[in-house]
Parts: C-alpha cells; structure tokens; sequence
C-alpha cells in the first residue's frame, strides 16, 4: 500500500518536472516562430557592441572643401578686406552647389576660427603648423575623394590679375588642377596655366588627389571687384564645381 502511494507521489512530481522543463524550453522556441522578425534583445546586449558594426556617416568619398586660413589668420588683405572671408564665402557657395548636384562635400570650417584651436594633440608652439597639420589630418579622418584648398592671392604689381591653380605631383591632382583651371579661365577670360606647387604643405602632406585654386589677386581692382562680391563669389563657385565635377565624371 505504501509502495503505490510512493509511485503516485513519485509520477506526480516527475510530471510536474517535465511541464516546467517543456515550458522553459519550447515557450521560447514557439515565441520566436510565432514573431520573427523579433530578435533577442537581451541577449544581443551583451554579445553584439555597436563598435562592432563596419558603417559609416558618409556613403561615398566627399570632395573636402579646405577654406584656407581662418580665426586670427586673416590671410592676404586690402583696406579690411580679408583673405579668410573671401574663402568661406566662396567655400560656402561651392558646398551649397555641389550637395545640390548629388555630390558629397564637407567644409573642414563653416565659420571665422582657426583650425589650429582644434588641434590639441600636436606638440608645437607653431599656431601655423598646427593649423596644416590639423587640415591634414582632417583628410584621414573622412573618406577623401579628393582636396579642394581654396586661397586669394595677392602680388606688388597691381596688374597682375587672374586665378591659379596649384597642383601635386601626381597625376589624378594635375588633372583636377587643370580642369578647374580651364573652367575658371573662361570665367576669367584668360588663358593662364597651372603650377606645381612643390613648397606647399598641404599638397606635399596629402595622400589624396588634392589641388589649391587662387581665385584671383586682392590687388588687382578687377578681381578684388570679382572677389568681394556675391554674384562674383558666386561664379567663381560655379567654375570650380565645374571643374570638380568634370574631373569626378571623368572616368
């Protein structure tokens, strides 16, 4: 008598047993094929760092538009005009074109500071050379297409007037050079050629395609009007995007 009652208590526990264990095990396995588009969210917690996933903010390579000077480095100047104005205004333009055409652009500044205040990690009183260096970094931080350095010029003789375009040396960079110069010539109505510009800092440092357009000389009165200007600005942003986007369409 006693023996029946041990083997009912026994199968009884024994089936309790396996109801829970049925439970535990298939509740979660039905849940999942009833909702499959789902996923475990506690266990990814832990398994699965965001750090872990390859992306990033930009899809494609952009065109770094690099506005030269900046902040306490007015740059070139006439009677307050100044060199770093002149390049936001037209580096501003030219990003608003070239975004508007479906090409990815960045302004490694969008207001009047220096660069060389965001350069922390350099160890140099140089304020000039951690500028560059800051630019030149920029270049290896985002996925570069190619380098856009925009700059005015400035000479002794007033006569001397017109846009040039610098160049590394390295193919794909003279060949950009020589698109926007062609571009800018005829907006300039002249027949000015580009240069290889070996002393700059920039074009020697830059692993990527990279090129600086001097969008005329503050000097001479006929650029300065074309400088100073937004209808002037203005064109000259058009030319170079012509020049960018020629050279991109290229290939």
């Amino acid at each position: 008598m006693l023996n029946k009652k041990l083997n009912r208590i026994w199968l009884t526990v024994l089936g309790l047993s396996l109801c829970i264990l049925s439970n535990s095990v298939l509740a979660p396995i039905a849940y999942a094929t009833m909702h499959p588009d789902e996923k475990g969210t506690q266990s990814n917690k832990h398994t699965e760092s965001p750090f872990n996933r390859s992306y990033h903010a930009f899809a494609k390579p952009v065109v770094l538009i690099d506005v030269g000077h900046g902040g306490v480095d007015g740059g070139t100047s006439h009677k307050g005009l100044l060199e770093k104005d002149i390049n936001l205004a037209i580096a501003q333009k030219l990003y608003l074109i070239l975004r508007s055409q479906g090409y990815p652009a960045v302004l490694n500044r969008d207001k009047d500071y220096a660069l060389s205040d965001d350069n922390r990690w350099l160890k140099s009183k140089s304020r000039h050379l951690k500028d560059l260096a800051q630019r030149k970094s920029l270049t290896e931080q985002l996925p570069t297409a190619l380098v856009v350095s925009l700059h005015v010029n400035w000479a002794k003789q007033s006569k001397k007037r017109g846009p040039i375009v610098l160049h590394q040396d390295e193919g794909s960079s003279y060949l950009l050079a020589e698109r926007i110069q062609h571009s800018l010539n005829r907006l300039f109505c002249m027949n000015r050629g580009t240069m290889y510009g070996k002393p700059f800092y920039l074009l020697n440092k830059i692993e990527h395609p990279a090129v600086i357009v001097e969008t005329g000389f503050i000097s001479n009165e006929q650029d300065r009007v074309m400088l100073s200007g937004d209808p002037g600005q203005k064109k000259i942003a058009e030319a170079i995007a012509e020049g960018i986007i020629a050279h991109l369409t290229a290939w």
